[in-house]
């Protein structure tokens, strides 16, 4: 189990969902991180991270369905 601040949006509106993430993210710190906690797979998410934040993010699955999914998303340190 992380100390990791934890983010569960499976009772945001799907619409709000990459705002709050995005939101999430961009007030970590380097070395920081926090735990992403969603109903499906946030994979279309990765791809934003990917093509918005190359290099300056981590990405650890920590649980993989079929119900919850469960994602480390994390700042590197400097």
């Amino acid at each position: 189990m992380s100390n990791d601040p934890k983010l569960d949006v499976r009772n945001d509106v799907p619409q709000r969902r990459h705002e709050l993430i995005l939101q999430n993210y961009h007030e970590l710190e380097a070395g920081k991180g926090f735990e992403l906690i969603n109903d499906h797979d946030p994979k279309p998410l990765w791809y934003q991270f990917d093509a918005e934040f190359k290099g300056q993010f981590t990405w650890d699955y920590l649980e993989e369905g079929p119900e919850v999914w469960r994602v480390r998303i994390g700042k590197p340190a400097a």
